[in-house]
């Protein structure tokens, strides 16, 4: 007690010191005023004065050592600076009358300081003992031999919040030890009570710990201390826990946390959420995943955008992409705008299946500006998924609103469209689409060519195919195999087989060899519908200077073929001689 009457004494010294020059320098009276003010009115003013109080020197000449022994000596004035006139007006206030004006009060202010002391004394936390903490520290960084529990059973700790989180924060400490320590303290002291930012402290301590055996011994706490008391854990420290299990590919571990956070007093926020359906699809378990999102829906404990485009990207990769639309959808009417790369993957995914294709379609309308200009792959997507679904004048008419809204389209948007054409025989429109390309300023490609010469041999119309041919040559100096195996197959339909044969022909001299599968369907041609094994074989031939591999099927029909006329050209012979 007597320390904090010594401290109180103290202070309240200094604080009379303050007083006195802090009245002095607001009030201070010019000095003229001062001359004017009679002995009633100074010596009303009652100034502590002790012996810890430095004259102001401002006020009195330098050479003037005290009040009461020396004369008044004038000094020059500063700015901001009075000298008094009449050093009697303030002498007059004796150090007794002073000091007794002090002391009437000095011993109820040092009983109100001590009082005040003793309650702040019985609120102060407990003084951490250093010295345990080291051993404390020292023990749980080296231990691996299961003898912590004896050991900390040993040194006869108290344990109170501030203690526990020092050890908890403390680093090189591994996760089995915390975990350790922290049961013992549970189970051993029972002035040691659980709080929120202990739990906090061990939960980031131990989740930085990729081992799955922590994960689920630090569940296993977790839980234990949920179900004691069901006003410790919070959402951030459960949220961390289902972090760590998604990073180790825990999902159902992730679920069986998030499906708690009710019986823990936890309310589930948007974070919350999105690990647990992050946890479930990395483990591709999309129907569990979905049911946690329409519990987010429900709650309406949407993450942000970035977030929310994730999720869309993991549900169109486990081919779910109505959700992802639905989700979608949800993300327009709160504002949120997911990524666009997650935008243009689930317009893809609508696009792969045929009932949703329409759905992908209309999100194109939310393309404005400068995301427009540059949304050529999901506009090309779209197009491509409506000629799958031979719905090729919605294509025409997308592909045509492109041309004056955007984004340009290229050759690839084109060639979707007049491939569709050509492939439903409307090769008016297929060439009309070929002429608003060109009036574009692009040329056709080869693969333009190719699948109008296609659509013209599947309709019998093999002039027109040959005149896309000779339209062809001008404009590429080299087509491909496909383009001359189109108009070959055309013409073995027909059974024109030498034209098809000098097509092979025409294929060499403009540099464009023959694969097998252009010999083999050609000599299956001859063999099957002609007969003819002879130039069957001698494309065989021609194949083996070349270098090609003719399979063994190929080579027994022409053996066959050859045999099957033979017999018949003997059988002939022999019904003419009888």
């Amino acid at each position: 007690m007597w320390r904090f009457k010594m401290a109180a004494r103290t202070s309240l010294t200094r604080l009379a010191s303050r007083s006195f020059y802090g009245v002095q320098s607001s009030y201070l009276p010019s000095s003229k005023t001062l001359l004017s003010f009679d002995q009633s009115t100074t010596s009303s003013w009652v100034f502590p004065c002790r012996s810890s109080l430095r004259p102001i020197h401002r006020f009195f000449s330098q050479e003037s050592t005290s009040l009461s022994d020396s004369e008044p000596q004038p000094s020059e004035s500063t700015e901001g600076d009075f000298v008094l006139s009449e050093v009697e007006q303030v002498s007059a206030i004796s150090d007794e009358n002073i000091g007794d004006g002090f002391e009437q009060n000095d011993d109820a202010q040092i009983e109100k300081y001590s009082d005040f002391a003793d309650g702040e004394e019985k609120e102060q936390v407990h003084e951490i003992d250093l010295e345990k903490l080291e051993n404390v520290l020292s023990l749980l960084q080296s231990s691996g031999d299961g003898s912590l529990e004896s050991t900390l059973d040993n040194m006869g700790l108290i344990l109170d919040e501030e203690f526990v989180i020092r050890v908890l924060e403390t680093p090189l400490i591994c996760s089995e030890n915390l975990i350790g320590f922290f049961k013992w303290a549970l189970k051993e002291k029972s002035e040691f009570k659980v709080t929120a930012p202990v739990v906090d402290s061990l939960v980031v301590a131990v989740c930085s710990d990729l081992r799955r055996k922590i994960a689920y011994s630090l569940w296993d706490l977790l839980r234990e201390i949920g179900e004691k008391d069901n006003t410790v854990l919070n959402s951030g420290s459960l949220n961390e826990l289902i972090a760590l299990l998604s990073k180790l590919g825990k999902g159902k571990a992730a679920l069986e946390v998030f499906n708690k956070f009710e019986d823990f007093g936890c309310a589930p926020n948007g974070d919350t959420y999105y690990l647990t359906i992050e946890a479930l699809c990395r483990r591709s378990i999309f129907d569990w995943a979905w049911s946690v999102c329409e519990k987010m829906i429900d709650a309406e404990r949407l993450p942000d955008a970035e977030k929310l485009g994730n999720i869309i990207s993991w549900f169109c990769k486990g081919r779910k992409v109505q959700n992802a639309h639905l989700l979608y959808i949800l993300a327009k009417e709160k504002r949120l705008c997911p990524p666009r790369t997650s935008v243009n993957f689930l317009i893809s995914s609508l696009c792969r299946e045929d009932d949703s294709v329409k759905l992908a379609l209309k999100m194109l309308d939310d393309f404005e500006g400068e995301a427009r200009k540059y949304a050529i792959k999901p506009f090309s997507a779209v197009i491509r998924g409506l000629c799958r679904i031979k719905d090729v004048h919605e294509a025409k008419n997308l592909l045509l609103k492109m041309t004056t809204e955007g984004p340009p389209p290229g050759n690839a948007a084109f060639n979707s469209v007049i491939h569709g054409f050509s492939k439903a025989g409307e090769m008016e429109e297929a060439r009309e689409m070929v002429k608003v390309m060109e009036s574009r300023g692009l040329k056709p490609d080869v693969y333009t060519y190719t699948v109008i010469i296609s659509g013209y041999t599947n309709g019998g119309q093999m002039e027109a195919a040959c005149k896309i041919l000779a339209e062809a040559k001008k404009k590429h100096s080299k087509l491909s195999p496909v383009t001359y195996h189109t108009i070959i197959r055309g013409f073995c339909k027909l059974e024109e087989f030498d034209k098809a044969l000098k097509l092979v022909s025409e294929m060499k001299d403009h540099g464009v060899k023959p694969n097998v599968d252009e010999y083999n369907k050609l000599i299956q041609s001859l063999c099957l519908k002609a007969l003819d094994w002879e130039t069957a074989e001698k494309l065989f031939q021609e194949m083996k200077e070349d270098g090609l591999y003719l399979n063994g099927i190929t080579r027994g029909l022409i053996t066959a073929v050859k045999e099957l006329v033979e017999e018949e050209s003997e059988a002939e012979k022999v019904a003419i001689e009888a």
